[in-house]
């Protein structure tokens, strides 16, 4: 997955200069982005802080890993069936 090159506490910070009524062409103009990319940002993350913003990307990892170990066990769970239909 592409990362940003935006860090987190660089997205809250163009977020809040919006807040703060500096329009959103300025904006995407001033840090070379698009606006898509900024109304991405905005509902994603729109509203948080640093902390929630962390937390957020924990449980997206967590999420992620889990996601991959559960794929792992299906996958071993029906080669384990495949090889008892075979012995039958």
């Amino acid at each position: 997955m592409k990362t940003s090159k935006y860090t987190d506490t660089q997205i809250l910070s163009i977020l809040k200069q919006n807040e703060q009524g500096v329009s959103v062409a300025e904006l995407c103009r001033e840090h070379g982005m698009s606006d898509a990319t900024f109304y991405k940002w905005r509902a994603k993350f729109g509203g948080m802080d640093t902390s929630l913003m962390k937390r957020m990307k924990e449980l997206e990892d967590e999420n992620r890993r889990l996601k991959k170990m559960y794929a792992e066990e299906r996958l071993k769970a029906e080669i384990r069936l495949e090889a008892l239909e075979g012995k039958l």
